[in-house]
C-alpha cells in the first residue's frame, strides 16, 4: 500500500464518499423491498382482504415470490445487498418489535389452564413433526424444524426467527410459510363452522371463551386467530388472541431450547473418542434477538408508554417483518419450491389434522381437569 493510499483514506471526504459508496449498494434492495411492504400493508388493510386473515406478512412474501421469479432476476446484481439486509438484519429487529404486541398480564387473562393447553399443543406438534418428518417423510432437518415451528408457534414469524437458527436456505422457508398460508387459510373457514356443528350436535360441551382458546392455541398466524375467533364473537375472539400471544411468547424460549439442542448435535456429532473430548462441553449458540424479545415483553407489560407510542411501534414491527417476508419472497424461486416435493405438504397436512383433532382433545382433556 503507498502512502497516496493512506493519506486517502485518512480523508474526511474520502471516508464519506466510501460511507456513501456503501449505502447505495443497500439503497436499490431496499427500495425495491419497501415498495413491496407498502403495497402489502395497503393491501392487507383492505376489509375483505383481512376478512380473508390475508395479512401485511402473508402478501409481502406472496408479492415477493412473483416478483422474484420475474421482474427481479435482471436487477438482482444490483438488489442484492439491499434483499439480504432486509432478509437478516431488519428480521431480528422485527421480531424484537413483536415483543410490544405483548404483554405478561395477557397470560393471566387465560389462566393456567390456557397456557398448559398451548404448552402441550405447541410441544406435541413439533415433537411430531420432528419425528415424523424424520422418519415416515425422510425430510431433511431444516424444513422439519421449519415446519413445525410454523405450525406449532406462530406462523410466518415462527419461520422466520427459526431460520437463522437452524441456517436454512431460502427455498426451505418459503415451503414452511407456504404451508402455514394454506393450511391457517382452510382454519378460517373450517373453525366457525365447526363451532356451529358443534352446537348443532353437542359433541363437546363448550362456550365461546373456551372455543376461543382452542383457535388460539391451534391455528397459526395471528391474523388467521382474530378473522376465525371474530366470525364466532368478540368473547372467542378475545380469548383466541389472548391464547395466540401466549403461544407466540413461548417463542423465544422455544428458539433457546432448539439452539441449545442443535449446538449439542452438532457438537456430539464431531466429538472424538478421547477422555478429553468426552468431556468438552458443547458451544451454545444464543439467538440474542430472542432475548431480547422477552425483556421487550417484559418492558411492555409495565405499561410505562403510552398506548399511542406503542401502536406507532406495532406499525413499525409490521414493516420490518413485511420486509423481511417480502425479501424472503425475492429470493426464492418456484424451482426450489417445486423440488422439495409433495412431502412437505403431507407433513404439514399430518399436522394440521393434529392441531385440529389432538388440540380439540388437549383442551377438553384440560378445561376438564383445571376448570
Amino acid at each position: 500500500m503507498d502512502s497516496t493510499t493512506v493519506i486517502g483514506s485518512k480523508d474526511p471526504t474520502f471516508q464519506l464518499s466510501a460511507k456513501l459508496q456503501s449505502l447505495n449498494q443497500y439503497l436499490p434492495g431496499l427500495l425495491l423491498v419497501g415498495a413491496i411492504t407498502a403495497l402489502s400493508v395497503w393491501a392487507g388493510d383492505i376489509p375483505w382482504v383481512a376478512n380473508l386473515g390475508l395479512g401485511a406478512l402473508t402478501l409481502a412474501i406472496a408479492v415477493g415470490i412473483v416478483a422474484g421469479n420475474t421482474l427481479y432476476r435482471p436487477i438482482a446484481p444490483q438488489c442484492a445487498a439491499g434483499v439480504h439486509f432486509s432478509k437478516q438484519t431488519l428480521l431480528r429487529l422485527g421480531i424484537i418489535l413483536y415483543g410490544f404486541r405483548l404483554t405478561f398480564q395477557q397470560i393471566a387473562d387465560v389462566g393456567t389452564a390456557g397456557i398448559v393447553i398451548d404448552l402441550l399443543t405447541l410441544s406435541s406438534t413439533f415433537l411430531m413433526a420432528f419425528w415424523v418428518g424424520r422418519k415416515v417423510f425422510h425430510l431433511d432437518d431444516q424444513t422439519v424444524m421449519l415446519i413445525g415451528a410454523g405450525s406449532s408457534i406462530c406462523g410466518a414469524a415462527a419461520v422466520m426467527a427459526t431460520e437463522p437458527v437452524v441456517k436454512a436456505d431460502a427455498s426451505k422457508v418459503a415451503v414452511a410459510v407456504s404451508t402455514v398460508v394454506i393450511f391457517g387459510t382452510i382454519a378460517i373457514f373450517l373453525y366457525p363452522w365447526l363451532y356451529q356443528l358443534n352446537l348443532t350436535h353437542q359433541w363437546l360441551a363448550t362456550t365461546p371463551q373456551r372455543y376461543g382458546v382452542y383457535i388460539g392455541s391451534t391455528v397459526q398466524e395471528v391474523a388467521q386467530v382474530v378473522a376465525a375467533g371474530r366470525a364466532i364473537s368478540d368473547d372467542a375472539g378475545n380469548a383466541a388472541v389472548i391464547a395466540k400471544m401466549i403461544r407466540v411468547m413461548m417463542l423465544a424460549p422455544f428458539l433457546l431450547l432448539l439452539a441449545n439442542y442443535l449446538a449439542r448435535r452438532g457438537n456430539k456429532a464431531t466429538r472424538g473418542d478421547s477422555a478429553v473430548a468426552k468431556q468438552e462441553k458443547a458451544p451454545i449458540t444464543i439467538p440474542w434477538f430472542a432475548i431480547i424479545f422477552i425483556a421487550v415483553a417484559a418492558f411492555n407489560s409495565l405499561h410505562l408508554l403510552p398506548q399511542a407510542v406503542v401502536n406507532q411501534l406495532i406499525t413499525l414491527d409490521t414493516v420490518l417483518l413485511s420486509m423481511a417476508m417480502a425479501a424472503l419472497g425475492l429470493t426464492t424461486h418456484i424451482s426450489a419450491i417445486r423440488q422439495a416435493g409433495v412431502k412437505p405438504i403431507l407433513l404439514a397436512t399430518l399436522l394440521f389434522g393434529w392441531m385440529l383433532l389432538g388440540g380439540a382433545l388437549i383442551n377438553h382433556l384440560i378445561n376438564g381437569l383445571l376448570l
